[in-house]
């Protein structure tokens, strides 16, 4: 961190290049459609762009039960796709965790029928098959929560919200769990830092240290979202730099045109086109952190397997140029 702490060692950050995302929570089951309707824009936003109601979206949870979900098929996918480290989404914006959670029931382990720690099993998988492991967390907006950013057709009146009751209540508490309770957390990946004031970032940031002072962390923990807030810039989705980068960056992609599932994606990026964009991005001076999106049983869909393999064999060869 430049100048809110001191900056971690990030030789293997750097030296790693090439990231798995992973995208993956209850929106996997609706996958792009609700009440029979296709709705627009990414799967993941699926509860905001068709406006569901939490008690309406909460039943997803019920439903949720993904049995064919193999930690160590998807680690092992990483490692032979020449990928040296894993982000996945602990919580994404509609407040479902994937992991164990003492500050709320809405989580894979209390609320669903599978009853399985996610997060816990996946970081486990990554430690055996030599992957870095982190997670995405989103600090400020939470759908599911009534004084979060985002969800205003719940909660309408943002004269009403206490942001920082929610930061007490959810955020630092599961943060903590995170950073207490898997091992070694490498990366802590924020996003969409709305309302959220610079001293409640410096405070998440503070307790990111103080827990593992050497998990790295991206540019949209803070206000804004930029440089100044973390220890590597988290640039647009799917943005490829124009100008090498002074300082260390991150893109991060998706292999068609959404991070979480959607069941009618087919605009699946060639693993050449991959290939080229990673080579572009790296010699940008950035790592290129490439999304899949399993499905509601837990399947990493095959194209995205089949894409990421070739990638694979590529490095194999060409690895030396993007390391």
């Amino acid at each position: 961190m430049q100048s809110n702490s001191p900056h971690p060692d990030m030789t293997w950050w750097r030296e790693s290049r090439f990231g798995m995302f992973i995208h993956w929570g209850l929106y996997a089951i609706p996958a792009g459609e609700w009440n029979g309707k296709r709705i627009p824009f990414a799967a993941e936003w699926i509860m905001n762009r068709a406006r569901i109601p939490v008690r309406e979206y909460e039943k997803l949870a019920a439903q949720f039960n993904p049995v064919a979900f193999d930690a160590d098929g998807i680690a092992g996918l990483a490692r032979d796709a020449g990928m040296k480290y894993l982000v996945i989404t602990s919580k994404h914006h509609d407040g479902f965790a994937l992991f164990k959670s003492e500050a709320s029931p809405y989580n894979v382990v209390d609320a669903t029928p599978f009853k399985r720690d996610i997060i816990g099993e996946l970081s486990a998988a990554c430690d055996r098959q030599g992957i870095r492991f982190g997670v995405y967390y989103s600090q400020a907006q939470d759908w599911h929560h009534p004084d979060a950013a985002g969800n205003t057709w719940d909660w309408p009146d943002d004269s009403e919200k206490d942001f920082r009751r929610f930061l007490d209540e959810l955020v630092y508490p599961q943060v903590d769990e995170l950073l207490s309770n898997y091992g070694r957390m490498s990366v802590l990946w924020f996003d969409t830092p709305v309302k959220i004031t610079e001293d409640q970032s410096r405070e998440l940031l503070a307790l990111v240290r103080a827990k593992q002072p050497e998990c790295i962390v991206n540019s949209r923990l803070g206000p804004g979202g930029g440089r100044e807030w973390g220890d590597f810039v988290s640039l647009r989705d799917n943005e490829i730099p124009s100008m090498p980068l002074e300082e260390n960056g991150e893109t991060c992609a998706t292999l068609n045109s959404t991070w979480g599932y959607n069941k009618f994606d087919t605009t699946w990026k060639t693993p050449a086109q991959v290939a080229r964009l990673m080579s572009d991005v790296a010699a940008k001076n950035a790592n290129y952190l490439l999304n899949i999106g399993p499905d509601a049983l837990g399947r990493v869909p095959e194209q995205s397997a089949q894409i990421l393999r070739e990638v694979g064999a590529w490095l194999q060869t060409n690895g030396e140029a993007i390391y």
